[in-house]
């Protein structure tokens, strides 16, 4: 039998939807492949459903079991795909009827003993899956819920899962994270003279220009610094929504609950890598502290001790708004800042 489970993987800082169809061979001797270019990761769960199918009370089919995750030219990284792989074989075996999973899709990382743990990247994955229901682990359907709102089911575990699906059972309550005042930040105003780095700072904030300063220690450089995105505008939705979405990707909480309204502030330690400033990474691409400013301000203190080719790239990525990064296999463009951003 043949069983067909919406899900979505993470490209960058964006969610591709992916098609996990799992096919269960009648006569055949029983194995297990994945077929769809899956990483070290998606492969191990193999072992990772089996011994969560069992623990749930499922049974795992003794026949010839291919999962193919479409479409097949897409490199599939990463932990998300264990749900809808588990998800796949209990249809295919005949242990879930198909029309309970009709119009869901299905996100989630499965530990031994049948729980669902969170996933980075929660945000961009319900954008992509616009149009379905969207099952996520409990930990992460706040998350999600300020995308997707009342598209989000939430559950603990794969045996309250399918007592939900089946109509045994209730959905684990979701609610959207709630904003929270935003912490308060240095404020310009504390600064006494100054008056032309007062003047630049306030120039660099209304019209989005990078900025450099330069003197001695101890003039103010940083004290000012520090304090030009508490001068800054507050972002608008969309905008907050493209930060959450690349905090998340990132695998990293944003200050604060709920959707930001405060432009985020990076400030990069000098011995930071290469990647670590402009993103990158091997199947799972990890946004970088360019990124992560998004819309915001990356502060690179004391910039004379960052190496020089770290500069150097980033010298496209101020001129364009967008980091390229480039891999043997076509993986993807990972994307970062705006032109609005103002590192």
């Amino acid at each position: 039998m043949l069983a067909c489970i919406s899900s979505a993987i993470l490209h960058g800082v964006q969610g591709t939807p992916v098609e996990v169809e799992v096919h269960v061979a009648q006569t055949a001797l029983p194995g297990f492949n994945i077929v769809g270019l899956p990483d070290a990761a998606v492969r191990e769960s193999r072992d990772r459903v089996r011994a969560v199918l069992v623990t749930s009370g499922l049974t795992w089919p003794n026949r010839k079991v291919t999962v193919n995750l479409a479409p097949s030219g897409v490199k599939k990284g990463g932990v998300w795909l264990d749900l809808p792989i588990g998800i796949g074989v209990a249809v295919a075996s005949d242990q879930l009827e198909p029309e309970r999973v009709e119009g869901f899709a299905f996100v989630g990382e499965l530990g031994l003993d049948g729980s669902l743990r969170s996933v980075p990247g929660v945000v961009p994955l319900a954008a992509s899956l616009s149009a379905r229901r969207m099952v996520v682990p409990s930990s992460c359907a706040p998350e999600a819920a300020l995308v997707a709102g009342e598209r989000v089911r939430a559950t603990r575990n794969l045996e309250m899962l399918l007592r939900s699906l089946r109509g045994e059972g209730d959905w684990d309550e979701v609610v959207a994270e709630a904003s929270r005042p935003p912490a308060p930040v240095p404020d310009l105003g504390e600064v006494r003279g100054q008056r032309a780095g007062r003047r630049a700072i306030e120039v660099a904030a209304a019209g989005g220009h990078h900025l450099l300063l330069v003197g001695p220690p101890g003039s103010g450089k940083t004290m000012l610094a520090t304090r030009l995105p508490g001068i800054l505008p507050p972002l608008r939705r969309e905008e907050a929504l493209e930060v959450m979405s690349v905090w998340s990707a990132a695998g990293v909480r944003s200050p604060g609950k709920g959707v930001p309204e405060r432009p985020p502030f990076r400030a990069p330690h000098h011995s930071a890598t290469e990647v670590a400033l402009v993103g990158g990474g091997t199947a799972w691409l990890r946004p970088g502290e360019a990124s992560l400013s998004h819309y915001g301000v990356l502060f690179l203190d004391e910039l004379g001790e960052f190496p020089a080719v770290a500069l150097d790239m980033l010298r496209q990525p101020l001129e364009e708004g967008v980091v390229h990064v480039t891999r043997a296999r076509p993986l993807l463009i990972c994307r970062s800042g705006s032109s609005s951003s103002r590192p």
